[in-house]
């Protein structure tokens, strides 16, 4: 009975400090009461963790969507992650291409060019999804937990301190505000004609009076012990803003490396496929056919092609002339070529340069001299002249 009693006693408290609370918010909102501002410098905090936390969520999102593009998967890796479950492991984009180009490059024939091609193109998207998985690991782990855990932890602490700091706030300003009415009724008691009452309420409303100010020094050290308790946590954001300094800093490492890696990536295929011949089987195996020639070595004129007509392309009769090429020669080139890096020369369809062997340089390039550029070529680009 007496715990029942209690519990009573308890919820009725509880409901009449609520009502409070909502009176005084209600007669703040209307004009009819004053309001204890914060001072300027826990504004300021406050305004600063608000400012922090909407965009550490926006970055935080959009992060994901860069780094996994499909909301479905996104819903999916969140639910398993909800449910403290290891996701299913699934090839992406970059891997999935690549297994079908190999798998086509098996088809159609890993000897012929087209299929030797994309063989090849399908193991760099391969190398290229093992990269996007690691960058997206990499950034989940340094980037993107960090700012979870200020969300779902810090900043939701803050907003509890927050919220009680406002409660007491609330309390401080409906103990002045009942303070202020004994006094007046207080006051008025004191000047009524009745000598008789006027003992009566002046006795009573005194006891209200003191009643009211031991309550307004009690609602006033709550409020100010929070507003000291959300100040400390409130000076943190700069820690937060330093800790998430550094994890940017890795997030951009873990794009450095990552696109690093594809371009060497692709310009080890770019090569791949550069060192071709340039005549090769058709995937029936019946004919050969010369690669087809570019638009700027259309745009040399029909002259040039005519003055070469009479001059086949590279055969695998003329490779091992090339590669054992001594002294300086005369070479022709076939189609265009984009020189790789400074180390290369480019090539345009047509024109004639001329070659000499490096000692130590693969077997596949030479040195290539046009006036006074000087670079490697590829040996499959060329033909040499008589």
């Amino acid at each position: 009975m007496n715990i029942m009693d209690f519990n009573v006693k308890k919820l009725a408290a509880d409901a009449g400090t609520f009502l409070s609370r909502a009176v005084q918010f209600t007669e703040e909102k209307l004009g009819q009461a004053e309001k204890t501002e914060l001072d300027a410098h826990l504004e300021n905090l406050l305004s600063k963790a608000e400012c922090t936390k909407i965009w550490t969520e926006k970055i935080m999102k959009q992060t994901e969507v860069l780094l996994q593009p499909n909301p479905n998967a996104r819903i999916e890796e969140f639910v398993y992650e909800k449910l403290d479950r290891k996701a299913p492991s699934r090839l992406n984009n970059p891997e999935l291409l690549g297994q079908y180009m190999i798998d086509a490059g098996t088809e159609f024939g890993p000897g012929t060019a087209y299929g030797n091609a994309l063989i090849k193109c399908g193991e760099t998207q391969k190398r290229i999804g093992t990269a996007d998985r690691e960058l997206i690991q990499t950034s989940a782990l340094n980037f993107l937990t960090p700012l979870r855990n200020f969300i779902e932890g810090d900043y939701k602490t803050i907003a509890k301190e927050r919220k009680l700091l406002q409660n007491k706030r609330l309390d401080l300003d409906a103990a002045k505000t009942r303070l202020k009415k004994a006094k007046a009724a207080e006051t008025r008691a004191s000047h009524l004609n009745s000598a008789r009452l006027e003992g009566d309420n002046t006795m009573i409303w005194a006891e209200e009076v003191t009643k009211s100010e031991q309550e307004l020094r009690i609602t006033q050290s709550e409020f100010d012990r929070q507003a000291e308790i959300t100040r400390l946590l409130l000076e943190g954001i700069s820690s937060t803003h330093a800790h998430h300094l550094r994890c940017l800093n890795d997030f951009v490492e873990a794009q450095m490396t990552y696109y690093a890696q594809c371009y060497q990536y692709m310009l080890d295929l770019q090569k791949q496929l550069g060192s071709f011949p340039s005549n090769y089987h058709c995937n029936n195996n019946q004919t050969s056919v010369a690669p087809v020639p570019s638009a700027s070595s259309n745009a040399i004129g029909s002259s040039a092609l005519t003055s070469t007509s009479g001059l086949g392309l590279t055969s695998s009769s003329n490779l091992p002339d090339l590669k054992e090429c001594v002294g300086s020669r005369k070479a022709r080139v076939l189609y265009d070529y984009d020189a790789a890096n400074s180390t290369e020369l480019s090539l345009l369809a047509d024109e004639v340069i001329s070659v000499y062997s490096v000692a130590g340089m693969d077997s596949d390039w030479l040195m290539g001299e046009r006036g006074n550029q000087k670079g490697r070529v590829p040996i499959t680009y060329l033909e040499l002249l008589n």
